[in-house]
């Protein structure tokens, strides 16, 4: 069982502000693009200065136990690769510290693309 979890009004306020600030184009599921990463897709990216390439399904943490190749949203990672779109590249914090640059190469599944939607 999971305990509930109680926050202010102000916090929520705020964890808002911070998804507002994401800059992020809002869609409709069936207009999202076919190259951009949503929740459920597959993906695959390459790290900068390692060479090393990995696919990944972006999840929600309460569907990670499913998945064999699942990354959460809610890891540094998992949440810089929601929206991006293939060819783009981003800064990954790794836990010594450093910056790492990660590049979208492929999105290999994404629901929307293939008309599932999840709810």
């Amino acid at each position: 069982m999971k305990p509930q979890l109680t926050i202010s009004s102000l916090d929520a306020d705020r964890l808002e502000a911070l998804i507002g600030a994401m800059r992020a184009d809002i869609v409709a599921p069936e207009d999202m693009p076919p190259d951009v990463v949503t929740m459920h897709s597959t993906v695959r990216f390459e790290m900068a200065g390692t060479g090393e390439v990995r696919s990944l399904t972006l999840a929600y943490p309460k569907d990670m136990a499913q998945l064999s190749d699942g990354i959460s949203i809610l890891s540094p990672i998992g949440s810089a690769l929601l929206g991006l779109s293939v060819g783009a590249t981003i800064d990954w914090p790794h836990p010594d510290g450093q910056l790492l640059q990660v590049r979208l190469l492929e999105v290999l599944y994404q629901p929307e693309r293939a008309g599932e939607y999840f709810r």
